[in-house]
């Protein structure tokens, strides 16, 4: 006999049925133009002229990503662009990668090549020579590895390196209402996956089995590359934030913890759902409504010109009004309330209470202070926010109930 569950909308189904449900939601992505590039290459020129910085060094990875349309992964030879606070940003290439990175660059630039023998260091230190920098500040990307850092450091004299990060998160934190958008295509295609996969759920399933219909069900929804991440956890193996080493195969009432996300055009979405396989007891079901308070607290308590500490805060003073905590001790919120969100799953400014950067329009945020609940469960329940004009704007309508977990019967 085929077993209903008592949350609604999860178990009942299978993989293949709901598989076939699933249809592309990315017919209407337009891809970010060689104009819009263009425009963040002039706000960072602007951002270096005001704080006197000749030029940033941009390693292969998202910043190179987001300034130039440049897809390239950070490796152990240096590949990165020189922008200049004037004038046109210029390439370092190994020398037999030149045709192809030549393919990837949609801001096109000069190539530098060095060969497999030559020092690449040497080679940044004679382009920026060439480009009229011998003093002043060059700016390294943030996210450069330290070899390449301190190779430039030994090349180059009489200039100075400086953290790239207020030329980078300058320009990157305040999203665009195209970058919005494509954020809001990911993030509606993981709901969808979410949706899904709690439908497929029955006793005796591995997360080995939740994860590849995951996979496969961000495919189907129009992520080529599938599930950027996946994280699932059942019973008490939710209590541990990013998973365990040996998790447990799906048990009748078990607590379930799904996060997850895919990318569209580089930008992504990053969505966790709790809820619980069968029927929630009152412990579980008094903990998720904690949960579900705290997020709407840290919600409310995001405003334009407040900091960013502010959000974390409000949750965590929730959480401690319920008897959790205080702070980040458990029974309670261990980490951050939450991160920036974009080309990078987890990046600047994050709602933590040291993070005293200010609420501004286009900041987008994830909203998750999972509770913790020591060798019983966890619960996280994760939406992600933009700040508009008037406040903080959902991206995802955040849970409804344990009981409904996606609200099909809230109205």
């Amino acid at each position: 006999m085929k077993r209903e569950s008592m949350t609604i909308g999860v178990g009942g189904s299978t993989a293949q049925i709901e598989l076939s449900k699933l249809s592309n939601m990315t017919s209407g992505v337009a891809a970010v133009s060689e104009q819009e590039y263009q425009q963040r290459i002039e706000k960072a020129q602007r951002l270096m002229k005001a704080q006197g910085i000749a030029a940033t060094y941009l390693n292969a990875g998202t910043n190179l990503y987001y300034f130039t349309g440049t897809r390239w992964y950070a490796s152990e030879r240096m590949v990165g662009a020189i922008l200049p606070a004037e004038g046109d940003i210029e390439y370092i290439t190994p020398f037999f990668e030149i045709n192809t990175l030549n393919q990837y660059m949609v801001i096109k630039g000069k190539i530098h090549g060095w060969q497999e023998h030559e020092c690449p260091y040497a080679l940044c230190a004679n382009v920026l020579t060439a480009m009229g920098i011998s003093k002043g500040k060059l700016a390294i990307d943030e996210a450069t590895a330290f070899f390449i850092a301190n190779g430039i450091k030994e090349a180059v004299s009489n200039i100075e390196l400086v953290d790239a990060k207020p030329i980078t998160a300058g320009c990157r934190t305040e999203k665009s209402a195209h970058e919005i958008s494509l954020l809001q295509t990911a993030k509606n295609m993981t709901i969808e996956v979410h949706k899904a996969v709690a439908k497929i759920l029955h006793v005796g399933i591995s997360t080995a089995e939740v994860t590849q219909f995951i996979h496969q069900a961000h495919i189907k929804v129009g992520a080529p590359a599938g599930s950027y991440f996946c994280i699932v956890l059942f019973g008490k193996d939710s209590s541990f934030p990013h998973g365990v080493k040996n998790p447990k195969n799906l048990e009748e009432n078990d607590i379930v913890l799904i996060d997850t996300g895919c990318q569209v055009e580089g930008y992504n979405s990053d969505i966790t759902r709790t809820y619980v396989f069968g029927q929630a007891n009152e412990r579980q079901r008094t903990m998720w409504n904690v949960e579900k308070m705290a997020q709407k607290a840290a919600f409310d308590a995001a405003q334009l010109g407040q900091p960013c500490g502010k959000v974390d805060d409000a949750a965590r003073e929730y959480i401690a009004s319920q008897g959790m905590g205080p702070e980040y001790q458990t029974p309670g919120c261990p980490h951050r309330t939450g991160h920036g969100i974009g080309l990078d799953i987890h990046e600047w400014p994050y709602l933590v209470s040291s993070d005293q950067t200010l609420l501004t329009k286009g900041m987008c945020f994830s909203n998750e202070p999972m509770l913790v609940i020591p060798d019983e469960f966890g619960i996280r329940l994760e939406d992600h926010f933009y700040m508009t004009e008037q406040g903080p704007k959902w991206f995802t309508e955040p849970s409804h109930s344990i009981d409904d977990p996606f609200g099909y019967n809230k109205n």
